[in-house]
């Protein structure tokens, strides 16, 4: 692509290692010539981590609307006026309130397309509970936002990549959300998004069972038999390519998912678990499903290290190059010329 994409980054809990991993990426003045990065946060929060981790030779280019950012340097929009004080390490209301200040901006921005793309460091799901901000995480609050039908949590790696039916909901209210409807439409968004994002032209995807041992036939729990079987076999009907139930135990640890494009996990911890030990911290979460391109790296806050310059940057950068690939591949195609959700605003003002 001959155009240098603006990627948006929200800056995530002020309090954990969201600020040091965006630092710690944007040192290396390379990535620069394959983007153009603007942060939403405060560049006084920004100088306060820098501080912390003994960061001399970097700054930030302060910065009022998107349209002002500077190609040769990491950007930043102060999102709030008002000093803030940064308590490393903890959880607290005023790391929730600042992180969706930030989360806010950018889908905004987003929104009216003054970016390409978003990369959101780590929020804590409890803090950052407020009026404005009733979701269980960044994915369903990215959903409601930008109005998409159905969206999939894809985590991806080089060596694995894996979607989920259920994403943070209980454990005791998995079995009943797992239905025939549920999973096909979460097959088909992912295979939707292995076509287009992932340019792979007959994706090959395995289908994980609910019980153990894939219900043993009936003997631990129906649901496999009764559920999931039927899934799969609409979505093959339908023209997605899926194999399975597959005991997720087995699955993993004989190396089976090497055989396939993706897996389709029941639920969270089902797939998120053996994905985070095979990525080896370098996997990226990717929102599939949404009209614009979303990604973020697959750690939490880290309030354990925060400020202690122990976070490693490798997955934030992961994040930052996947979301400019898929945006080039979707444009390649045509599928974003022009920002869908412009376009969609610019419709209902004409209406």
């Amino acid at each position: 692509m001959n155009e240098k994409l603006k990627i948006g980054i929200s800056v995530g809990d002020i309090n954990g290692i969201g600020m040091e991993v965006i630092i710690k990426s944007l040192m290396d003045n390379r990535l620069l010539d394959f983007f153009t990065p603007i942060v939403y946060g405060h560049a006084k929060v920004a100088s306060y981590h820098r501080k912390a981790l003994g960061v001399n030779d970097f700054s930030f280019n302060i910065i009022h609307s998107a349209e002002q950012a500077h190609e040769k340097r990491p950007n930043i929009i102060n999102c709030w006026q008002e000093d803030v004080k940064v308590t490393l390490g903890e959880q607290n209301e005023v790391g929730g309130k600042y992180a969706y200040l930030s989360l806010k901006r950018a889908v905004d921005d987003l929104q009216e397309g003054k970016i390409d793309a978003l990369v959101t460091a780590p929020i804590n799901k409890h803090n950052i509970q407020q009026e404005d901000f009733n979701f269980p995480g960044h994915t369903e609050y990215l959903q409601a936002r930008l109005e998409a039908e159905n969206v999939l949590m894809f985590m991806i790696s080089d060596e694995l990549r894996v979607g989920v039916v259920t994403g943070h909901i209980p454990v005791k209210e998995v079995a009943q959300k797992v239905t025939v409807e549920a999973i096909v439409a979460k097959l088909h968004v992912m295979n939707s998004s292995l076509k287009n994002d992932f340019w792979i032209r007959k994706p090959k995807i395995a289908v994980l069972g609910l019980n153990p041992h894939a219900g043993d036939n009936g003997l631990i729990g129906t649901e496999d038999e009764e559920v999931i079987v039927p899934a799969i076999e609409k979505a093959n009907a339908e023209g997605v390519f899926c194999f399975g139930p597959y005991p997720a135990d087995g699955f993993f640890a004989d190396e089976t998912y090497i055989k396939f494009d993706a897996v389709l996990a029941m639920y969270h911890d089902q797939g998120l678990i053996p994905f985070k030990h095979i990525a080896a911290r370098s996997g990226v979460n990717f929102t599939a499903g949404l009209p614009v391109v979303r990604t973020s790296p697959d750690h939490g806050t880290g309030y354990d290290i925060a400020g202690k310059n122990q976070a490693s940057e490798a997955s934030f950068m992961e994040a930052i190059f996947t979301a400019i690939h898929i945006v080039g591949r979707r444009r390649e195609q045509g599928e974003l010329s022009a920002n869908p959700l412009v376009t969609r605003r610019l419709s209902r003002d004409r209406d």
